[in-house]
């Protein structure tokens, strides 16, 4: 007998289980209980937790001449820059056509005290209710890697609370925390996915540097300066940072959220 005629000559119970098999595939594949649903997470945020629940932010909207409020680390406060004014968040000011704000401060995080001031929170509590930006941009920080998860949410929560309280008519986007070096270390990717899933579960944009690959090993050194700088961007390294800052948030604008992309000693 043929192998044709075998297949030919199959039991109706076999034919059965066949069509039962075939019917279940089918399914299956359309269905994949063991996926996860699509997001409609920020581009670049870290993918939420299970039990967040996302909310779209609305499109990025900024008046002419926007008043920015940057607050963050040394990234922000312009560490090794040739001058701190050459700093990121100062030449954002030309290119968004507006005028920045710069509160950073190094080496401070959410937890941990910085070299010139108290934390995060500690700092917004500390500044002038009378301000009035347009837009404020929450950067960093690294500084919290070595201080561990237990408390890292809430103090989150509890800065991210009181930056929207004293500037209630303030749009708020997240810049997470940029890796200072290469590979990525997973303190610092456990803040871009808390920072991400935080941010979505407010329905605020978060830009994940890492997770848009803005500094890898092909710029790394034309990005970071690992000698005086101390793994801080250097003069030209900024200007990319407040080009790649400038772009991202152009982008916010222009579309709907779409789908999130499957995207150790130096204080920032």
């Amino acid at each position: 007998m043929t192998p044709a005629t075998a297949r030919r000559h199959l039991p109706v119970a076999g034919v059965a289980i066949a069509v039962i098999l075939a019917v279940a595939a089918v399914v299956l594949g359309v269905w994949r209980p063991w996926t996860s649903s699509p997001t409609t997470a920020p581009v670049g945020a870290a993918s939420t937790d299970a039990n967040t629940v996302a909310i779209s932010p609305a499109p990025l909207l900024l008046p002419e001449d926007p008043t920015v409020l940057v607050f963050g680390d040394s990234w922000t406060y312009g560490s090794a820059a040739t001058l701190p004014t050459e700093g990121y968040a100062y030449l954002l000011a030309d290119l968004l056509g507006g005028e920045t704000i710069v509160n950073g401060v190094r080496g401070s995080g959410y937890l941990k005290p910085g070299i010139d001031g108290p934390t995060f929170g500690e700092r917004i509590a500390a500044l002038d209710p009378s301000l009035s930006p347009d837009l404020i941009i929450m950067q960093g920080s690294i500084n919290d890697r070595e201080q561990g998860e237990a408390g890292y949410r809430d103090a989150v929560t509890a800065a991210w609370d009181a930056m929207s309280a004293t500037y209630p008519e303030a749009t708020i986007v997240v810049l997470g925390p940029a890796p200072h070096e290469l590979p990525v270390g997973a303190g610092t990717a456990r803040i871009d996915k808390d920072l991400g899933e935080l941010a979505a579960a407010r329905g605020w944009w978060y830009i994940s540097p890492i997770a848009q690959s803005w500094i890898t090993e092909q710029n790394y050194l034309s990005v970071i300066d690992v000698d005086l700088g101390r793994k801080h961007p250097s003069t030209d390294g900024h200007r990319y940072l407040a080009e790649k800052v400038a772009a991202a948030l152009a982008e916010l604008g222009d579309a709907p959220v779409t789908e999130a992309g499957s995207e150790t000693t130096a204080e920032q």
